[in-house]
């Protein structure tokens, strides 16, 4: 994940709580992408990384063992994007009215790059829409991806 998500996770761990049923949800190994110095959440495998998604991508397919790798930020996804390591886009939509904010994912990629292949109700405020991803950027050799 990105260094904002990771963030706003450590900054409000009552709601990432509320929502999951622990302040820091996962048990599997996660990277967090950031140029800067980060705090630590104690326990947690975490593998703070800089620069080319590239190099953390073969770790990264390691550890997933053939499940996708989440993406947490429209900006690290479109990293993954770029270096043609994204291959479908996992997008969870919630019942909210936004007046301005960040784009979901800072690309423009249209079809015929990407390509619907499911919508599923997720809830009575939530809908999941799966995109493949025609590979695009500047290369790369497969992968898995999502982003939320």
């Amino acid at each position: 994940m990105g260094a904002a998500t990771y963030e706003w996770m450590v900054r409000h761990p009552e709601m990432v709580a509320a929502e999951t049923g622990s302040a820091w949800p996962y048990t599997q190994p996660t990277w967090i992408f950031s140029s800067r110095r980060l705090p630590v959440v104690e326990g947690a495998d975490l593998r703070f990384v800089s620069g080319d998604v590239r190099r953390a991508h073969a770790d990264m397919r390691a550890a997933a063992g053939g499940r996708n790798i989440w993406f947490g930020g429209g900006d690290l996804a479109g990293q993954f994007y770029d270096a043609g390591l994204l291959d479908e886009l996992i997008i969870q939509i919630g019942s909210a009215t936004l007046g301005a904010g960040k784009p979901l994912f800072p690309r423009r990629v249209l079809s015929p790059v990407l390509r619907l292949v499911s919508v599923r109700q997720l809830g009575p405020g939530l809908a999941e829409l799966r995109y493949a991803a025609a590979k695009g950027g500047s290369g790369g050799s497969g992968g898995s991806g999502g982003a939320a």
